[in-house]
């Protein structure tokens, strides 16, 4: 009997985090420093890109927001991101263990993947954070910006978002439940996420009663959604992110805390999926239709 010593091909591990482009970067951090009752895990200022970062890191993913804050390449991008589309969702980036490897596969599979430099910055504490990306060509990816991360750190060495003075736990948010994505075609879709990029597709349904049919990808405990409208008249020109879901252990103890703290936040209602409540934020949130969440040990 022959044993096979070769290596598994690279996969992708979990979702790294949230890209968000932002006009106004003070007033998107108090926000979201507000709803998730915790306050940044680093601020990096890009000066050569001509970009300004702001990162919460929690239980299962990060949370990026970045605007323009001076001359520069990626200042510039954000800049014109933002005068076509407003605030909002600009990138999905992806783990993987080994991203050369990584781009390779994916190359293969097509979706070719440029590999960037490695990168390395101080936070406002001398913490050194060391990383590489690779970037999947979005015509390939139906004009989504996807980014493979590998970090040198191990993602329980992050520092994750403190919890602000005065906010209990049961009170903050720890973690994402989904991220939205609106498409006109579901089954590209389902080859782009779960043929070409390897990712778990655990459900497929079309529900006439809401008008959609949905696709859930679950990656690393978080679940990429990918919506499609049944009445073609209202298909997106192009695919975009769109939403997030964020996990409560308290969604009252969460919404009360809001709106004491100035918040517009809905009334707790029953979610679609079995087992849920869900309450609705309302802007300010970056310019993402956003949910709070929490679920039944049955659901």
């Amino acid at each position: 009997m022959v044993e096979n010593n070769s290596s598994p091909e690279p996969a992708l591990v979990a979702v790294d985090r949230i890209v968000v482009a932002v006009k106004d970067l003070d007033a998107a951090e108090a926000a979201y420093t507000r709803m998730f009752g915790r306050t940044p895990s680093w601020h990096r200022k890009d000066r050569t890109g001509g970009t300004s970062h702001v990162f919460y890191y929690l239980d299962n993913i990060g949370f990026e927001l970045t605007a323009q804050s001076g001359p520069g390449i990626w200042g510039e991008h954000i800049a014109n991101q933002i005068a076509r589309n407003g605030d909002g969702i600009i990138a999905l980036a992806l783990t993987s263990e080994d991203m050369p490897a990584t781009a390779e596969v994916l190359s293969a599979r097509g979706l070719p993947t440029v590999v960037m430099p490695e990168n390395e910055a101080y936070d406002e504490n001398g913490a050194l954070y060391h990383w590489r990306h690779g970037l999947i060509t979005a015509k390939a990816a139906r004009g989504l910006t996807l980014l493979v991360v590998q970090s040198y750190a191990k993602r329980g060495e992050r520092n994750l978002a403190p919890l602000r003075e005065g906010v209990p736990d049961e009170a903050a948010i720890s973690a994402l439940d989904h991220v939205v994505v609106m498409t006109s075609d579901a089954e590209a879709c389902k080859t782009l996420f779960g043929d070409q990029l390897g990712i778990r597709l655990a459900l497929d349904h079309t529900k006439p009663e809401w008008g959609v049919r949905q696709l859930f990808f679950r990656l690393g405990g978080v679940t990429i959604e990918v919506v499609q409208s049944l009445d073609e008249t209202k298909a997106p020109k192009r695919d975009f992110l769109w939403g997030t879901a964020w996990k409560t252990k308290d969604i009252n103890a969460v919404r009360t805390r809001m709106i004491a703290e100035g918040a517009e936040v809905s009334e707790v209602r029953k979610g679609r999926a079995k087992g849920t409540h869900v309450a609705t934020i309302r802007p300010p949130t970056g310019g993402i239709p956003t949910l709070l969440i929490s679920k039944t040990e049955e659901a």
